[in-house]
């Protein structure tokens, strides 16, 4: 596991798969991101709304590329992401219901354990499997994907700084450009201009800490220019990037060494 040497009780833990993040949730504007997301208070309520209907529990289920807006009785809340093509249709729709059903306070308290436990740093390298456990008490399904979408998306995922084409990753598999969208997205559930678009705003967060030219790293990530890059973020998080690196400023940001072996791969 990778750190970046801070101490803080707010902290982002990512996996390839998955993100455990506990800190500030920002101002309460709409967004939409492309994961799944389990939101937990860590002290109060969260205030959930959706399609303008406000709901209050300690723990909610977002399903991947709902808009919401998420709020909490106090500053620090906790969000747990699951990549949405790591796991079989409807996995994300049963967890959901599971996790909001009559056992909903036990899974907040599972999911409050787990954040004791990473602010202890009680805990070594970890992979999908346990980081399900340590938030959920088990495993979640695991998707198995075509290879050659399985090579496409790590292709996404280097961020070597060359634009990753469907043309490029279509000649790469030895099919056409429409027979590998086609393809991509009966495989993993999402097109693939979204898939790229997400991962791309993903990326960011093992940056959320640093003092850096947002230009400079919006052109690194592979964004066109700094417009697109402003709102393809605020999409996604609700946020504008000057406000997320601002309050990260005391995020501890740990990686799994399979996150980093993805990374100086590129």
């Amino acid at each position: 596991m990778e750190d970046n040497g801070r101490e803080s009780d707010h902290l982002m833990l990512i996996t390839p798969e998955r993100v455990f993040y506990a800190g500030l949730l920002g101002r309460p504007r709409k967004r939409t991101p492309g994961c799944c997301h389990v939101y937990v208070a860590v002290k109060g309520s969260l205030h959930l709304t959706i399609d303008d209907v406000l709901a209050t529990a300690e723990l909610f289920v977002t399903l991947p590329n709902q808009r919401h807006s998420i709020a909490g009785d106090y500053r620090t809340a906790i969000s747990v992401t699951l990549e949405p093509e790591s796991m079989p249709d409807g996995v994300i729709e049963a967890l959901a219901q599971r996790l909001m059903g009559p056992d909903r306070a036990v899974y907040a308290r599972k999911i409050l354990a787990a954040y004791a436990l990473l602010r202890q740093r009680r805990y070594g390298d970890i992979n999908t499997a346990e980081f399900d456990e340590m938030c959920f008490g088990k495993a979640l399904p695991r998707r198995v994907l075509d290879p050659r979408v399985t090579r496409a998306v790590a292709r996404i995922e280097r961020f070597s700084g060359e634009p990753v084409t469907a043309d490029t990753c279509a000649a790469e598999a030895g099919l056409s450009a429409s027979r590998f969208l086609h393809l991509f997205k009966e495989e993993t559930g999402i097109s693939f201009r979204s898939f790229r678009a997400w991962k791309r705003a993903r990326h960011l967060l093992h940056f959320a800490n640093q003092d850096l030219n947002l230009a400079h790293l919006a052109q690194d990530i592979g964004y066109p220019d700094s417009t697109h890059f402003s709102h393809s973020i605020r999409r996604f998080y609700g946020l504008k990037p000057r406000a997320i690196f601002v309050g990260s400023r005391d995020l501890a940001i740990y990686r799994s060494s399979e996150t980093v072996r993805l990374a100086e791969a590129s």
